[in-house]
């Protein structure tokens, strides 16, 4: 009992008298006991340092090259400034894991920036603003009186007025009679008010009163004639330069237009013919035909006999070269003012068409180089075709930007038929089924057959995992259709009813992925050549499906490419660097 009555006491040595009754026989003899802490020892040192209240500075701040920190440090210890010069890693005492600015730390504020525009705004005019952080104002206090704490952003309409007032009484009272006040700003736009006249006094309705309005004075129609053709040339004019209006013409390049026995320069010889029937795939380079400024777009041979070979080009001419005799330019012809897309001969090679980036097809005389006519649907044309059909040689199709395949009756210049189903700029228009039927092409990835003349699709073909199809070839034997897909293969397309896809011919091996490389066959159709993006030129066997020779032709691009109708090994290739190139 004494030791229990000796630990509740305090931790000094009880030294009281013992209990009332020391002579009881309860009492024991009287012991004395040191006193006892059931406390750990630890160290204080730091908690005696904070607890100090005449302390008010930090004795002993946290060093930062120290990693363990042995006490509960406070807020002040821990954001307190490193003393001393030589801080290992600050200048200026901000610890470098503070530092989010090159001056030392920087607190974010939210503020909405139409306040904070309108208080710097306000500022800088009347020399006050409001203090986003508390709700007192900062600033020119006698300026804060004067204006009744307004900012720029809520004057009163009657300070507004006020204030015109005195502008207009500082003489100013002409501008002010045209602003008309608050209320008359909006007549300054209006031109059925007296204040926009009175800005526009060349006007000759300036000082008229509104009434009835009779016939136009003669200044007035002068005047109105003036401001439409002023308005059109600013409508012709927007969104860039002004369509550049060329002149229709062609120059001759030969010796003569026609030979002693007054054969035209297009007369074929008589004496082309086809000497064998099976084709061979070219292997050297025969000739170079250079004359384009830029990338040679389409080349065509001369229908039947291929004397001639026709070029369109990105310099916006299109050019007819001679193959059999001299190689030269023979002439060029000049109508359009844009890059020329595609080209294509009549049946007797005496016409052709172009069609340019301009928006316009022209439809050339081949001998004599005169524009016979142009068509046009404010559209891009992205391919023309004539009906192969001899007497329907005056039916044009051209596959156009706007999606559509318009046709025209190129003896009425009228346009007879539109084919509206595509998605997508048409890309290709082939012939197919003795000429009854046509098959297109589009960006929309699909292909269409159409029943020449009616509107309406016979055969849709789209499936997910197609490409977009850009040039589509058939074969001598009129019962396949070659397309050239841009994910880097050719398909083969049956002509018959049911346009199947053949799985079993797929040609592949080039890069065309990007351009709209043309495919082509041999004409005894053994061999699929096609030109692919890095200016090669290709040729599969048909049977085989198998590579049988790649030719480097160009130097960039090569994106045509034409087997000779009648020399059964000759090859004619055109790429983007301009040259037009003829293989053996």
């Amino acid at each position: 009992m004494d030791l229990l009555h000796q630990y509740s006491g305090d931790d000094e040595p009880d030294s009281s008298p013992p209990p009332e009754n020391p002579n009881s026989p309860d009492s024991s003899p009287p012991r004395l006991l040191a006193g006892r802490s059931a406390a750990p020892s630890v160290d204080d040192t730091m908690l005696a340092l904070t607890v100090q209240p005449h302390r008010k500075t930090l004795s002993n701040p946290i060093d930062p090259t120290q990693h363990n920190v042995a006490f509960n440090p406070t807020f002040d210890q821990l954001w307190a400034p490193i003393q001393g010069p030589s801080h290992p890693y600050a200048k200026d005492g901000i610890a470098q894991g503070l530092r989010n600015h090159k001056l030392g730390f920087v607190e974010d504020a939210a503020i909405d920036p139409f306040l904070f525009d309108e208080q710097y705004n306000t500022f800088h005019k009347f020399g006050y603003a409001a203090d986003p952080s508390a709700s007192h104002y900062v600033g020119d206090f006698d300026a804060l009186a004067k204006n009744n704490a307004i900012s720029v952003y809520n004057i009163p309409h009657r300070e507004q007025k006020r204030r015109k007032m005195e502008k207009k009484e500082g003489g100013e009272e002409e501008e002010e009679e045209l602003d008309g006040g608050g209320d008359e700003e909006g007549e300054a736009e209006n031109p059925a008010s007296d204040v926009w006249l009175a800005k526009n006094k060349k006007s000759p309705w300036f000082g008229k009163k509104e009434g009835l309005q009779g016939e136009l004075t003669e200044e007035q129609k002068k005047y109105a004639e003036e401001y439409a053709k002023k308005k059109g040339e600013e409508k012709a004019g927007f969104g860039g330069e002004k369509a550049e209006a060329v002149k229709d013409k062609s120059t001759f390049h030969g010796k003569e237009e026609r030979d002693y026995q007054g054969r035209s320069w297009i007369a074929a010889p008589k004496d082309a013919k086809a000497s064998n029937d099976h084709c061979y795939i070219p292997k050297r380079l025969v000739h170079t035909w250079s004359g384009h400024t830029k990338g040679v777009s389409a080349i065509r041979f001369f229908p039947k006999y291929g004397h001639l070979i026709l070029s369109a080009s990105m310099d916006t001419k299109v050019k007819i070269w001679d193959v059999f005799n001299s190689g030269k330019c023979m002439r060029t012809y000049m109508g359009h003012s844009k890059a020329v897309r595609d080209i294509c001969f009549s049946n007797d090679g005496t016409k052709f068409l172009s069609a340019g980036y301009d928006k316009n097809i022209k439809y050339w005389d081949t001998e004599t180089g005169q524009v016979i006519s142009t068509f046009s649907t404010g559209k891009i044309p992205y391919v023309v075709r004539l009906n192969p059909d001899e007497d329907k040689q005056n039916v044009l199709l051209a596959g156009m930007s706007d999606k559509k395949i318009v046709q025209w009756d190129m003896n009425t210049g009228q346009i007879t038929q539109e084919y509206d189903q595509h998605l997508g700029a048409v890309n290709t228009i082939t012939f197919v089924d003795n000429n009854r039927r046509f098959v297109t092409s589009s960006d929309d990835k699909s292909l269409r057959v159409w029943e020449f003349g009616i509107p309406v699709v016979i055969k849709y073909i789209s499936e997910p995992h197609m490409h977009s199809m850009p040039s589509i070839s058939l074969h001598p034997n009129s019962n396949w259709l070659a397309a050239q897909s841009l994910d880097n293969q050719i398909l083969i397309y049956s002509t018959r009813e049911k346009f199947q896809l053949n799985k079993k011919k797929r040609f592949a091996g080039h890069i065309v992925a990007g351009y709209a490389c043309q495919v082509n066959f041999s004409p005894d159709g053994r061999f699929v050549m096609s030109g692919d993006g890095e200016g090669k030129c290709w040729f599969w066997d048909w049977k085989s499906c198998k590579v049988f020779r790649t030719l480097k032709c160009h130097e960039g691009v090569c994106i045509g490419c034409e087997w000779h109708p009648l020399e059964q090994s000759k090859v004619a290739t055109c790429g983007w660097d301009g040259l037009i190139k003829y293989w053996d």
